[in-house]
Parts: C-alpha cells; sequence; structure tokens
C-alpha cells in the first residue's frame, strides 16, 4: 500500500543503492530533501528531528561494530547488561566513536573495554560494508570491522567493562541454532553474524 502523504512523492530514493566501506552516511544523514527540520529533542548522546514528517534517531558520535573469529571456529560474544529491556543479552562488542578518534582506533578501544583483549597492531581491524540498524529512524549507517583472533589471546583476556556481564566464545554451528532459536536476538548482532555465516556458507 502506497504511504499516504503528499510529501512522499517529492522524496527522491536510489534503488539497489550499492554499500561502500566508505559510505558517506556512516558519519551524517545524507537525507538532505527531507525538510523542513525540526529538533524535537537532544541530549548527551543523540537527538531526535522531525525531517519532513520523518522522525530521526541521530546518535551526535559515530558507531562501531566489532566481528572477533577466533582460530577460524567460533565468535568472540559478549552478555551486556540491558535494563531497558530486562535482559542481559548475547551481542558483539560495540560502542561510539569518541571526539578527535577515529572509527578504527574506537574499535580497538572498545573491543579492548568489553573483552578485555588489547590489540596493539590496528590494522588488524578489517573495515566491512557498514550496515544500518534501523532505516526508518536513524540516518547514519553503523562501521563494521571483523577482526582474527587466536585461541590462546582470547584466553589470555582481562577485566572488561562493568557493563558486561560476561565474554564468551561460540562455534559456528552453536551460533546458527542459537540465531534460529531465539538466543540471540538483538538486530545488529544477528545481522553481522548471520551475514558471516551465510558467506561461510556460499564461498
Amino acid at each position: 500500500m502506497a504511504r499516504q502523504g503528499c510529501f512522499w512523492k517529492e522524496v527522491p530514493y536510489k534503488i539497489n543503492m550499492p554499500v561502500r566501506i566508505d559510505d558517506p552516511r556512516l558519519s551524517a544523514p545524507q537525507c538532505v530533501s527531507l525538510t523542513p527540520v525540526r529538533t524535537v529533542h537532544i541530549n548527551s548522546w543523540f537527538v531526535v528531528q522531525d525531517r519532513g514528517g520523518y522522525f530521526t534517531i541521530e546518535y551526535k558520535q559515530p558507531q562501531v561494530i566489532i566481528l572477533p573469529i577466533i582460530d577460524n571456529h567460533s565468535i568472540l560474544m559478549v552478555r551486556v547488561k540491558r535494563p531497558v529491556i530486562a535482559d542481559s543479552t548475547l551481542e558483539l562488542p560495540a560502542g561510539s566513536v569518541k571526539r578527535n578518534e577515529t572509527p578504527l582506533a574506537a574499535a580497538a578501544r572498545e573491543f579492548a573495554e568489553e573483552t578485555g583483549i588489547e590489540i596493539e597492531d590496528t590494522r588488524r581491524f578489517m573495515a566491512k560494508a557498514p550496515i544500518s540498524s534501523s532505516p526508518n529512524r536513524t540516518p547514519t549507517l553503523i562501521y563494521i570491522y571483523q577482526i582474527f583472533l587466536s585461541q590462546a589471546e582470547y584466553d589470555s583476556r582481562s577485566t572488561h567493562d562493568d557493563e558486561i556481564e560476561s565474554v564468551g566464545c561460540y562455534r559456528f554451528e552453536e551460533l546458527k541454532k542459537m540465531l534460529i532459536h531465539g538466543e540471540i536476538y538483538v538486530s545488529v548482532p544477528m545481522a553481522v553474524i548471520g551475514s558471516y555465516l551465510l558467506k561461510k556458507c556460499f564461498s
């Protein structure tokens, strides 16, 4: 069913727009045709905008997520305390880019803070095609970095942030079952892990 409202027909869009590692939507909203723009709410973390009738949630800093592969058989995941949904959920290490920090540096920092594993050579973090967390609400994309770890690096990890309940290592076959049965239900980690596992199936 077509969306009601005269502004709908005036919004330009592209079909099958390719997603690139350097996509401009990573750093700033590109929906400049959605006007007028009115700020509805602002706090330390994000801004709520009314962009021509579309209400968006715009983070003040870019977001990063890390996909850690252990010895090509497992994925490192963190169990994060999420009071808002009254649960501690299985997710991938993730966070915000600080002021004057590059997304790559942020990925390394967040990874160390949430897992207790410090990576000195940031070149080990490989940028992947970004992802949209909520295309009808969030106009910017999320940086994705993949890193290969050894079992020894995982086993020698130190302490992690208090917001992290635990750090775990999950084999690929186990993850497939966990995704199917809803044990992993946070959308962005599901998409990142699912995409990686599908690629392995068809490569």
